[in-house]
């Protein structure tokens, strides 16, 4: 079994790195179940991210991490045994307060084939955001014992949720001084969600030294734009799951409808 197969999981993870490396931005799928991913797969993405939201919407739960975390893992494994594109997984902060409980939970993801993560610094206990000292030595931690673990090269996409959160006056400065820290503690790149304005993003690539990820907004600019800009990845959140299960309801409104209007069984075979 691929998850089981550490060459397949070390190779997936030095394939996944140098997508962010490629000359064009690196449009991640996000799936939140293996139907999902193949069919992302089979559309032509590169890779697969998941999505959180996707996920508990899907499991008629809440994003925020309601959902337990032993789910998420079977999901991420179930994804990397269906599919032959590298998969990077949305954990939100960690899924636990305690940091080794967070540091375990990152190497459940990686066990369980996942290239890289996502891991963010708003904990959905606490409200606000983590400090910036005590994110950057989250992970540093994590990248020590991914390394220690046999998983160098896994990619870490530190989120900063600057934008999302109430109560930060200047919310680009505030990611100027975060990307720093987390690049000197070992994330491989920044995720930035809520972040849209041409002349912002354009800042945080000139300040960046790791790939800057942002994520569809109905304000941002075009593709072609964020390319010029030096953006290099690019996640559709859950938009795509929002749409599949709205469409998922209609068509159950529809088929319901359908039963008060016709004879089913006048049109099924002998």
């Amino acid at each position: 079994m691929k998850v089981h197969d550490k060459g397949y999981t070390a190779a997936s993870i030095v394939q996944f790195r140098k997508l962010h490396e490629a000359d064009k931005i690196l449009f991640l799928g996000n799936a939140w179940d293996t139907a999902s991913a193949i069919a992302l797969e089979k559309a032509g993405f590169a890779a697969i991210g998941t999505t959180s939201c996707g996920i508990a919407r899907a499991w008629g739960m809440r994003d925020g991490e309601e959902i337990a975390f032993e789910r998420q893992v079977s999901i991420v494994r179930d994804i990397v045994e269906h599919v032959n594109i590298p998969v990077s997984a949305d954990i939100e902060a960690g899924y636990a307060s305690a940091y080794g409980d967070i540091v375990d939970n990152v190497l459940r993801i990686a066990d369980a084939g996942a290239s890289g993560l996502n891991i963010e610094d708003s904990p959905k206990t606490e409200g606000g955001l983590r400090s910036n000292a005590e994110q950057a030595h989250l992970l540093s931690q994590l990248r020590h014992a991914l390394d220690t673990r046999g998983f160098g090269g896994f990619f870490l996409n530190a989120r900063t949720d600057t934008y999302l959160t109430s109560g930060i006056s200047a919310p680009l400065e505030e990611t100027l001084l975060r990307l720093h820290a987390y690049a000197e503690s070992g994330a491989d790149g920044i995720f930035v969600p809520g972040l849209s304005a041409s002349d912002e993003i354009a800042a945080v690539v000139a300040a960046s030294p790791i790939p800057l990820n942002v994520m569809s907004l109905p304000e941002l600019t075009s593709a072609a734009e964020l390319q010029r800009l030096g953006v290099r990845r690019f996640s559709f959140g859950n938009a795509l799951a929002d749409l599949t299960l709205a469409f998922l309801q209609q068509s159950a409104d529809n088929l319901y409808r359908f039963q008060h209007t016709a004879d089913l069984y006048e049109n099924l075979p002998n």
